[in-house]
Formats: C-alpha cells, sequence, structure tokens
C-alpha cells in the first residue's frame, strides 16, 4: 500500500519577501512528497514563518507561535523573528526548531530530523514556477536578499544581512518559468530594487546567448521583454533610476514606483539615517512625470519619529502637497528592539503621533481623492481580482495587489479572475475607482 504522505500545516507573516522564502520552502516540501494543509490540528508538523520588524508583527508572531504549539505541539520557527532565537527558545522551550530568516535549507534539515522525507527530491514532481502562495495570475520575483543602509529605525540588515544579489541569469530563468506557468504580472522585490548587482560589480551573465549586465536597468529591461506587466518595489531614488523611466513610458514596464521616501524634514532624515533632499525629489518626480505623465508614485512615510518637530512635520505635509503622490502609506515609529532610533533623545509621546498619523492621513485623503478624481473618463486595461456581490474588483496598473486600492467593476457579465478586460473609469472616492465594463 502507499504511505500516507506527511502533512504539514504552513504560516506565511510579514512582507513580500518573507512570502517568496515560504514559497521556496513550500516548494521543497512538495517535491519531496509532503502534504500542505490548512489546519494545525489536521497537520503532522507546522512550520511558521515570523516577521520580527515592529512591535505588532512582533506580536502577531508570537501569537500564532502559541497557538499552533497549543493546537499541534510540533512547530518549527523560521523567519525574521528567528533571527533571536534566544528569546524564542525561552518563551517557547518546546519548538522542534528555529532559524532565522531566508533559512530553507535549515528548514528541510529540521523537517527531515522530525518528519523524514517520502521520496526523494526530483522537481519535476512540481511546477517549474515552483508553489506559489499568491494568485495564479502574479507573483513576487526577489532580486536581491540584505540591505547595505543602516536606517536608524530599522534592524532588517541585522536579520538578513547586506546586499547580496542574484545573478541576473538566475533571475531571467525564473521569470520566464513564471510566465510559462501563467503568471502575468511579476512584481519585483528586494530591501533595496535599484542597488541590484552593486555587490557583483555588475557582472555580466548570459541569458538566451545575450550578455546582460547584473544592474537594474539591464533586469528591467529583459524583464519587460517578457510580455508581461513588471512592477517594481522598493526602489531608492538613487540617480541611475532616471534611466527606467523611458521604459515605463515606452510601455516596456509599468509606469508605476514604489519608493519609500519615509520623511521631507532634512533634518529628520538625517536622524533616519535615510538619503534625501526634499527640493531634489520634487525635482526628479517632476522631470519623471514630464517623461512618462502618467506615472505612479507609491510611498510610505513614518511620523513621530523621535526628535521630530511641528516644523518637521509641517515640512512633511508640505511635502505631500507639492508632490502630489499617488499612493501613500503612513506608520506610526515605534521601537523596535536593536534599533538605533531607540536611543535617540526627544521620543514623542505616543498621543502626539497618533494625532500627527491622523492629522496625515485626512491631509494625504484630500491629495488622493483629487487624484482619483482625475481618471474618471479614463479608459484602462485592468486585471480582474475577485468577483463581488454586484460585480468584480480589479486593478490597473496604477494598483499593486494588496496595498493599494481597487477599481470596482459593475457588471452582470461573467469575468475570469486573472484575465484582463477593458473598462472605463465612471466614479471615483479617496482610495478606489469605479467602472463599467466596454464591450469586448
Amino acid at each position: 500500500m502507499a504511505k500516507t504522505p506527511h502533512k504539514i500545516g504552513f504560516v506565511s507573516l510579514g512582507c513580500p519577501k518573507a512570502t517568496v522564502d515560504s514559497e521556496q520552502i513550500i516548494t521543497q516540501l512538495r517535491a519531496e512528497g509532503y502534504d500542505m494543509v490548512p489546519g494545525f490540528d489536521e497537520a503532522d508538523m507546522v512550520i511558521i514563518n515570523t516577521c520580527g520588524f515592529i512591535d505588532s508583527a512582533v506580536q502577531e508572531s508570537l501569537e500564532t507561535i502559541n497557538d499552533a504549539l497549543n493546537e499541534n505541539g510540533r512547530v518549527i520557527v523560521t523567519g525574521c523573528l528567528g533571527a533571536k532565537s534566544d528569546l524564542i527558545n525561552d518563551r517557547f522551550p518546546d519548538l522542534l526548531a528555529v532559524t532565522g530568516p531566508h533559512a530553507k535549507d535549515e528548514v528541510m534539515q529540521a523537517v527531515h530530523q522530525h518528519l523524514p522525507a517520502p521520496h526523494d527530491p526530483f522537481f519535476d514532481l512540481v511546477p517549474k514556477q515552483g508553489i506559489k502562495l499568491t494568485p495564479r495570475h502574479y507573483a513576487y520575483l526577489k532580486i536581491s536578499e540584505g540591505c547595505n543602509h543602516r536606517c536608524s529605525f530599522c534592524i532588517i540588515p541585522s536579520f538578513r544581512g547586506n546586499l547580496v544579489s542574484r545573478p541576473i541569469d538566475q533571475i531571467m530563468q525564473e521569470a520566464e518559468n513564471l510566465v510559462a506557468g501563467g503568471v502575468k504580472e511579476i512584481l519585483v522585490i528586494s530591501q533595496d530594487t535599484s542597488a541590484y548587482g552593486v555587490d557583483l560589480k555588475y557582472k555580466t551573465c548570459f541569458w538566451q546567448g545575450q550578455p546582460l549586465k547584473t544592474r537594474f536597468l539591464d533586469l528591467a529591461q529583459a524583464l519587460g521583454s517578457l510580455g508581461v506587466w513588471v512592477r517594481l518595489h522598493y526602489v531608492y531614488p538613487y540617480p541611475h533610476v532616471d534611466d527606467v523611466i523611458p521604459l515605463m513610458a515606452d510601455g516596456l514596464i509599468l509606469p508605476y514606483l514604489d519608493i519609500p521616501f519615509q520623511h521631507a524634514s532634512k533634518r529628520i532624515l538625517k536622524s533616519m539615517k535615510r538619503p534625501g533632499n526634499r527640493e531634489r525629489t520634487l525635482e526628479r518626480i517632476q522631470a519623471w512625470r514630464g517623461d512618462c505623465p502618467n506615472l505612479v508614485i507609491r510611498s510610505t512615510f513614518i511620523v513621530g519619529f523621535p526628535g521630530e518637530t511641528d516644523d518637521d512635520f509641517q515640512q512633511l505635509l508640505d511635502f505631500l502637497d507639492a508632490a502630489q503622490l499617488d499612493r501613500v502609506g503612513c506608520f506610526i515609529y515605534s521601537p523596535v528592539e536593536g534599533a538605533l532610533a531607540n536611543r535617540l533623545p526627544n521620543q514623542i509621546p505616543d498621543a502626539i503621533k497618533h494625532h500627527r498619523y491622523d492629522l496625515f492621513m485626512r491631509h494625504q485623503q484630500k491629495i488622493s481623492r483629487q487624484k482619483l478624481q482625475q481618471r474618471v473618463g479614463q479608459y484602462l486595461q485592468v486585471v480582474v481580482e475577485q468577483a463581488q456581490t454586484t460585480g468584480y474588483t480589479a486593478r490597473s496598473y496604477a494598483e499593486a495587489p494588496e496595498i493599494d486600492g481597487v477599481i470596482y467593476i459593475e457588471t452582470d457579465q461573467a469575468l475570469v479572475t486573472g484575465e484582463f478586460y477593458q473598462v472605463r473609469v465612471t466614479g471615483s472616492d479617496e482610495y478606489d475607482c469605479y467602472a463599467k465594463l466596454l464591450p469586448v
């Protein structure tokens, strides 16, 4: 009789970089014959990929570990919080193993120790693109690990180390496999996407017989040749980012840039150990929009950083007015264990932090409402995400999955998730648009 496959429960927490790590582990598990199950109680073992970036993420990870131990008892912890193995083991001494982030081999060793593999790993047993946690029509493509920056509020380099870029030929092979497997949108991610290749001194590799330098521009050009949507995330605004704007204007990659500016006050940026010059940034945004008028820029900011004065905060609001960013997220500063910013003077009281957050969000809502109102009447290509009671949600080039708003399509026609359609925008609010389906 055939042996019943071992069953693994898997929980993936945190950012898209962690999602890619989870996908790699799950792909290996499936290749070796393990079955994946959704519940703790039906699993022979549970693996939890944790997040340890901010306090709320740490708390969610700890609660998930506790639940898994109570409901199953056989648990492996990996991911960013796992880098603090002493903390985890002290709190949960019954864990089977604890590893840090990007540790597929270590996780598999622990799995093999406690739940031997059903068979040898022949990868033709799973799709070439691997097992994905995203819907079939889009996928994250991680191009590097780690970061060379040492932002005072961030501890990610202590988890993931310095920048380590993947060779461009390997990335392109993975991208080809994704497209062949039905992926229609590739979301490029890393800790610092525009620094790609600097650690490899832009080494030349070969893909499809053609030389490619391991650098940001060459990668964008090569991915753009695959004929799918290509979206760039976590892009530091280095000068060479200017070179990709013509690719967007020509339709090779999506006219969408995700740039974490974090603040606008020169004094606060210096305290954050972040690059940035308000006037120069505004000039470049203006130049980018001149070259590519339909460019969408999303960013994230932190309010309540230690030492932030009323004037610093006003500079941030003034920057929002001047930059007219399309999509904006905001975080309330919270001290993260091990971050340099914890030792800075003039920590901001929680009440002031939350007040500034509310002011920031209301300020940006007005800008967002005006920006989206300008889209009314436009004709857009959209990809359908899911069915609703009276229609469907969809996304255009201007919306990244899970972090941006959506486009609501009002239609009685049956649409296919993951397929492209043409719509006309008929309305909008602070974050979302509404559209009518155009006849095919």
